[in-house]
């Protein structure tokens, strides 16, 4: 492979993740995978949680993915290492900035804000069923998504938690 189809496979890979988060955050962490991924929507005192065993299964299958690209198919390795870029901007985003795991900053303006509220906005919700905003880096604006927690609330798809700013 030249560097230009290196550039090209590590860039869609990394792309094409924040595809795969918001795919698998609505159907397997937020389905069949709920077990694993309640108490990160529940208040917990504790530094890890169960929803951090993704990260072990996820990088695992990276792992293979840089292990099969290096004996195998050199394609694969640099794919690998678009998803691990991913995964290093999501830990960034997510668990640092959205949950604060790392550093304590509140954005007041711009995108990062617009971020942390599409994530908050996808945690008021009770429970598995309905919400909003499952990808972690691509954030809409959250008054579109104020109004559709309201109606998946209105409609009975979804158990929203009370708090001033949610439903108003």
């Amino acid at each position: 492979m030249n560097w230009i189809e290196c550039i090209a496979v590590t860039i869609t890979a990394l792309v094409g993740m924040e595809l795969f988060a918001w795919f698998a955050h609505k159907y397997l962490m937020h389905g069949w995978g709920w077990g694993w991924h309640r108490d990160h929507h529940e208040p917990h005192d504790g530094m890890f949680e169960k929803n951090d065993l993704y990260a072990v299964a996820f990088g695992t299958i990276n792992a293979a993915m840089y292990i099969s690209g290096s004996l195998y198919w050199e394609w694969l390795w640099w794919a690998a290492l678009g998803v691990n870029l991913y995964g290093i901007v999501y830990a960034i985003i997510h668990d640092g900035l959205v949950h604060q795991r790392f550093f304590r900053f509140v954005p007041k303006s711009g995108y990062a804000k617009r971020l942390v509220q599409a994530h908050k906005l996808h945690h008021a919700t009770l429970g598995k069923e309905g919400g909003v905003s499952f990808s972690f880096v691509f954030a809409r604006d959250p008054a579109k998504l104020k109004a559709e927690l309201k109606l998946q609330s209105q409609n009975g798809v979804a158990k929203v938690r009370q708090s001033r700013s949610v439903l108003d």
